[in-house]
């Protein structure tokens, strides 16, 4: 097994003959084309997709990438797998420098998104597939796949063809086929996004119990901030070619560095407010209009060891965090979603969309009923829960 480190590491896809004119236009003072979508920078060389990328992975961890589309997650792992050039820095699996080994030669294994399995084999014959072109002995070929077989609980299928079995049970195979190798280092690829919600629940367990049962480094690819929390030692949150923050899962939900961190992370995401940041008999309090809330301890230490002074900021509350009240912010239901243990209201406040998570748990029915559409509600949260962003530059104030 092995640990991976990536220094200064950067991809920049250089212009084809059309991209290169299109950027002397620009630059000759073309302004008309519609700005893209995702803001990665764009340089003489062509676009750069990630940049300037430092990760220390330790031997047997687990980690996520994770970000929108067009981030750099995905470029990121094909250069570890050696796919994709490397522009700038270096690639270490181990102590050994890869940045110009063959992909063969990492010793390494990929789980891709659409499974790709051989339709012609069965079950055993792609299991055994990349064994049979390592020349490894018949007997050997025969354990190591029972063994993959039985850990991924696919013994029963071993005979059939992939057209035979369902989507989470191809994916299954396509994990088996890469850790009969017992690869230093299994890197996948969004291997659950074809799935659907509850498959995609069922395989994140089974990717869990199987971290568990091989001692191997991970590097799994999502857009999906719920696989991330749920599989990762630790997370890698990316957006245009930049790593936003890495931390662990709580690390990264309770301590957001930035307002992209904050709203990617969590679902409903965090609710945002327009407030300022004041001092009342030395303490910091948040004021949201009239409403006021004095940050707690570990808050004001933070704030006070960056000597954080009076500002207008952005105020981030998680819907989870926010409760119903009779006095504090005033805002009126647009939406209401009964969720079963919980209602998802959807409130105007001073302009504002706000969601609130209320739990049913202790609630009558007719308190339930009572908030429909229209209802006027007031909601307020602890300072132990806020989060303040600049509004300069949209870092934390607390980092």
């Amino acid at each position: 097994m092995a640990s991976v480190t990536l220094k200064n590491v950067m991809k920049i896809y250089p212009y084809n003959g059309d991209d290169a004119k299109k950027a002397k236009k620009k630059k000759k003072g073309d302004h008309h084309e519609e700005e893209k979508k995702v803001n990665l920078q764009i340089t003489d060389r062509g676009v750069v997709a990630v940049q300037q990328f430092n990760l220390e992975i330790a031997d047997k961890e687990f980690i996520v990438l994770v970000g929108p589309s067009g981030c750099g997650k995905s470029t990121t792992l094909r250069m570890i797998a050696g796919l994709e050039e490397i522009t700038e820095g270096e690639l270490y699996i181990g102590d050994r420098l890869v940045n110009d080994v063959a992909p063969k030669d990492r010793d390494i294994a990929m789980v891709f998104q659409n499974y790709a399995l051989y339709p012609h084999m069965t079950v055993y014959e792609n299991l055994a597939f990349a064994l049979k072109l390592r020349h490894t002995p018949k007997d050997e070929i025969k354990r190591k796949v029972e063994e993959a077989a039985a850990i991924l609980d696919i013994t029963q299928y071993l005979g059939r063809k992939p057209k035979a079995l369902s989507g989470g049970q191809r994916q299954r195979v396509a994990i088996g086929r890469a850790i009969v190798r017992n690869p230093q280092v299994m890197l996948m690829d969004e291997p659950l996004s074809n799935l659907d919600a509850k498959l995609r629940n069922q395989m994140r367990a089974e990717i869990i119990k199987l971290r568990k049962s091989i001692d191997t480094t991970f590097i799994y690819v999502t857009h999906d901030q719920t696989e991330a929390m749920t599989l990762g030692d630790r997370i890698v949150i990316m957006k245009d070619g930049f790593i936003q923050q890495i931390g662990t899962p709580q690390e990264v939900f309770n301590h957001p560095y930035n307002l992209f961190v904050a709203g990617f992370i969590g679902s409903p995401q965090m609710n945002f407010f327009d407030a300022k940041l004041v001092k009342e008999n030395g303490k910091y309090v948040v004021c949201l209009g009239s409403y006021k809330v004095a940050l707690s301890e570990e808050k004001q230490k933070a704030l006070s060891a960056n000597n954080v002074a009076e500002q207008d900021v952005t105020l981030g509350v998680r819907p989870e965090h926010i409760t119903l009240t009779d006095s504090g912010v005033a805002a009126k239901v647009d939406v209401s979603e009964m969720m079963g243990s919980s209602v998802h209201l959807h409130v105007n406040a001073n302009g504002k969309d706000v969601v609130i998570i209320v739990s049913t748990m202790d609630m009558t029915g007719a308190q339930v009923a009572a908030l429909t559409t229209g209802a006027n509600v007031q909601f307020a949260f602890g300072g132990n829960n806020c989060h303040v962003f600049s509004k300069e530059t949209s870092i934390n104030l607390e980092a």
